[in-house]
Parts: structure tokens; C-alpha cells; sequence
């Protein structure tokens, strides 16, 4: 996304001036488009949560209108044991399938084109989603379904009494993480029966977090750089 004061090194550019100040007032901002991943990206993000570990229904963003929708109910009892949402403005697509090519050393990997997956730890409950939160990510998992790239990131809730000082994921308890390698593997069975094959490619640490973030912010101004253009060219 082209601007006129943006952070490129970070990929998190922001509009400015009357046009976009009006935007902010009188619209809710697409919660994939219209919100930065933070100054302060890739050490610290701004992640928007979709499910909370209450909830026993797949809620996901609807990409075109920006509002939440139901997905599907979740057909056995497992529920997302963290908070889960997105990175805004990134995208998992060439650059984040390279980089998971060469930590694999396979070929033929592709990104999923959606943004950035990612799993808050907080001590306290939310009652829904739906909801931005400050996150500073600790490592992720690199998971691979039908040989599309689907990292799922794993960040802890920033000022967090339990979890706001982990700083990789070996601080992470190890109870915690096989129970997050279990819900990604078991939790894409759709009602129908059909399910994508999962596989847990890698587990990685801050570093590698950070890395997977500044490829799928490259990603996105990429892919979505004609989008302030057009908003312009609609407006004046």
C-alpha cells in the first residue's frame, strides 16, 4: 500500500491527511485493511481476535465486508485453547512460502493467501472476540495443509500477569504447545467428514516469528498496493 508517511523497512504503511482522517471518523476500519500490525512490528503487534477459548463455534472475518461470520460449529468438543485472530495487513503468499521452503528444503509450497494466523496467551478470559489486542510473539508453528503454508504464530498477551514475560517459545509450557499442536491438527474437520491433510512442519522460536511477519508484511504491500490508489480515485 502506497503512502506518503509510512514505515517501508516495517511494511506497515499509514495513510495520512483529511481523506483518511474522515475514513477513521465516520467508518469502522476493515479490521484486515484499515488496521496497521503496529509500529513497533515485528517485536511487538496489534493482532485482531476472532475466537476466544469459550467459544464453541468457528467464527472467522469475512474478507469482503470486514464483519465477523459464523464459519461452522465445531463438530466434537474441542476448543481454541488461546485466543486466536490475525496479523492485519500481512499475508501469507510468496515470500512466506519461500522462507517455509527453505527451512523444509521442499519444494512446490505455496502461502494460503490469508494473513497471519496467530495465538494470543492471556491469563484472564474474554468473554468474545472480535477485539484488538497488543501481542508480542514468542515463535510459531510451521503447518503445512494440502502444501499450502499456514504458519500459526504464538504471542503472549502484552502486560499479561502469567504469560507477559515469556520472551521465546521455550518459556512456553510444554502441556500448552502439544495442546495447541493438537487443535490445529484435529480442528479443520468440517461437518461433511472431508478434512485437509495437516502436518506439523516445524516448531520455531522468536527470531523465526519475527522473520515469517516482515515476509508477509512484504507479502501484503505487495499483493494490496493499489488499494489506497483506488480509494483515492473513488473519493476525489
Amino acid at each position: 500500500m502506497k503512502s506518503s508517511h509510512s514505515n517501508s523497512a516495517r511494511g506497515t504503511p499509514r495513510e495520512t491527511g483529511p481523506i483518511w482522517e474522515a475514513l477513521g471518523v465516520l467508518f469502522r476500519a476493515h479490521p484486515w485493511h484499515g488496521v496497521s500490525a503496529g509500529a513497533s512490528a515485528p517485536t511487538l503487534v496489534t493482532a485482531f481476535i476472532e475466537i476466544v477459548p469459550s467459544d464453541t463455534v468457528k467464527y472467522e472475518l469475512d474478507k469482503v465486508s470486514g464483519l465477523m461470520r459464523v464459519d461452522r460449529p465445531e463438530k466434537y468438543s474441542s476448543t481454541s485453547p488461546t485466543l486466536y485472530g490475525f496479523i492485519p495487513q500481512t499475508l501469507s503468499a510468496e515470500q512466506v512460502a519461500a522462507r517455509c521452503e527453505e527451512q523444509l528444503d521442499r519444494r512446490g509450497i505455496v502461502g494460503d493467501d490469508d494473513p497471519i494466523d496467530i495465538c494470543v496467551l492471556a491469563e484472564n478470559p474474554m468473554s468474545h472476540g472480535n477485539v484488538l489486542v497488543e501481542a508480542t510473539p514468542i515463535g510459531g508453528l510451521r503447518i503445512l495443509e494440502d502444501g499450502r503454508v499456514d504458519d500459526k504464530l504464538i504471542a503472549v498477551l502484552a502486560g499479561d500477569a502469567s504469560y507477559g514475560e515469556f520472551r521465546d517459545i521455550q518459556d512456553c509450557p510444554a502441556g500448552l504447545l502439544e495442546r495447541l499442536k493438537h487443535y490445529f491438527l484435529t480442528h479443520e474437520q468440517p461437518p461433511n467428514g472431508s478434512s485437509p491433510r495437516v502436518e506439523i512442519a516445524q516448531v520455531y522460536g522468536r527470531e523465526e516469528a519475527h522473520e515469517v511477519i516482515r515476509r508477509s508484511q512484504a507479502d501484503y504491500a505487495s499483493r494490496f498496493s493499489g488499494l489506497s490508489d483506488l480509494l483515492k480515485a473513488a473519493l476525489t
